[in-house]
């Protein structure tokens, strides 16, 4: 009678390998999905670029509008921060009482400082500006009166308003004109083409969906058999459709980083003329660009849209595709 084999003393038992973890065999699949995506974009180099490219324009055209009117809007911030009012004297107030109502003026603590401009530097500044300095001279009196710049020391236009009214009241002014009205009004253009360039990026949007569904719907058809067959074997929705998420966004990624090097070599182009037309007005306004924030969240809506755009394409498409 044999003996049965037993192993020697000193051989350690063997020990089962463990079934891998579903959680691991599904982050293994998803992340091969997730790569051959990527190959079925870069097979086909040309035609991902045309589509990308339109999706670039598309994002860019919005993105660029956005970051012009935050550039206004932070350049006339800074006129803002000079709000001033001009008081225009009567001709019966001489320099005496100017100077003494600047005074007056400067009690106040609305205001930061009072600048007297007499009348014949007003006339000097006209004569120089007005290109009409030869008919000047035939002048016999000065018609300029004394003129009071008055500085505001808040950059609140509404409390400048209220100013404005007080001040035209007293009996020393003729006039008394807020010169930064015309700011109030960009503001109010400013906020009405912010509106406008929401509703272009809404539809540019759209159009994005529409041009990553339709290329997810060719991609869909042409992988039609192979559908089919996934199908046949009892694959469901959820599997068949993660590879064209995962197309969708990376047509959306691609033409955000498309839109950003549009967008960023736009403003690289506009910094040298802004640099030098910002110099001659002693300005220090620095051109805003696409920085670290804004960069995320243009690639991050990009592929986002991509991703919506691809999963209504699935979703329309997919039920219409059954094994014969």
């Amino acid at each position: 009678m044999k003996r049965p084999l037993t192993p020697p003393p000193n051989t350690p038992p063997r020990r089962k390998t463990p079934p891998p973890k579903l959680g691991n065999v599904w982050l293994s699949h998803q992340m091969s999905v997730f790569l051959a995506s990527l190959g079925h974009l870069l097979r086909s180099p040309l035609a991902s670029l045309m589509t990308t490219s339109v999706i670039g324009i598309a994002l860019a055209l919005p993105t660029g509008l956005y970051l012009l009117l935050e550039n206004v809007r932070n350049l006339s911030y800074e006129w803002d921060s000079s709000v001033q009012i001009s008081l225009f004297l009567k001709q019966e107030v001489d320099e005496a009482k100017a100077h003494i109502l600047a005074d007056q003026l400067l009690q106040r603590p609305e205001i930061s400082n009072v600048q007297i401009i007499t009348p014949v530097q007003a006339l000097q500044e006209y004569r120089n500006l007005s290109g009409f300095g030869e008919a000047l001279t035939a002048l016999e009196t000065n018609p300029l009166p004394f003129v009071l710049i008055v500085q505001l020391a808040t950059n609140d236009t509404q409390a400048g308003s209220r100013l404005l009214e007080q001040l035209g009241k007293m009996p020393e002014v003729e006039v008394a004109q807020f010169d930064m009205l015309w700011l109030k009004r960009l503001f109010t253009m400013i906020e009405i083409i912010r509106r406008g360039v929401l509703i272009l990026a809404t539809l540019l949007s759209l159009a994005v969906l529409l041009v990553i569904g339709n290329t997810i719907r060719l991609a869909i058809y042409n992988r039609r058999e192979e559908i089919e067959i996934y199908k046949l074997f009892g694959a469901t929705n959820a599997f068949i459709r993660s590879p064209f998420l995962y197309l969708g966004f990376w047509y959306g990624l691609s033409g955000g980083a498309i839109a950003w090097g549009i967008v960023d070599l736009s403003f690289w182009l506009l910094q040298t003329p802004i640099k030098q037309l910002t110099a001659l007005y002693h300005s220090q306004f620095q051109l805003v660009t696409l920085d670290l924030i804004s960069t995320p969240i243009l690639l991050l809506t990009s592929a986002l849209l991509g991703i919506t755009g691809a999963w209504l394409a699935v979703g329309r498409h997919l039920k219409e595709i059954q094994p014969s």
